[in-house]
């Protein structure tokens, strides 16, 4: 298997594809290098063209509080 730049969204879904492919590896053999460095090459691509904003604190809050079923006077 090539490596090869991931440079573009095109080579990002080719480089996911050998990562699926490489996933049960096992670790200390060809492919489980292979798996990481492939990994390392998609998680640079996506830091620099698939940034996620970090959220709004309290609407971090009220969502987990919406997802446990949690009203505000359970904070107190």
């Amino acid at each position: 298997m090539k490596i090869f730049p991931v440079h573009n969204e095109e080579d990002y879904e080719r480089a996911l594809e050998i990562v699926e492919e490489l996933i049960d590896a096992e670790p200390a053999t060809e492919e489980f290098d292979m798996l990481e460095v492939w990994t390392t090459l998609i998680e640079s691509y996506e830091t620099r063209h698939h940034k996620i904003d970090l959220p709004d604190p309290i609407e971090a809050i009220k969502f987990r509080m919406e997802q446990e079923g949690l009203k505000e006077k359970d904070l107190a």
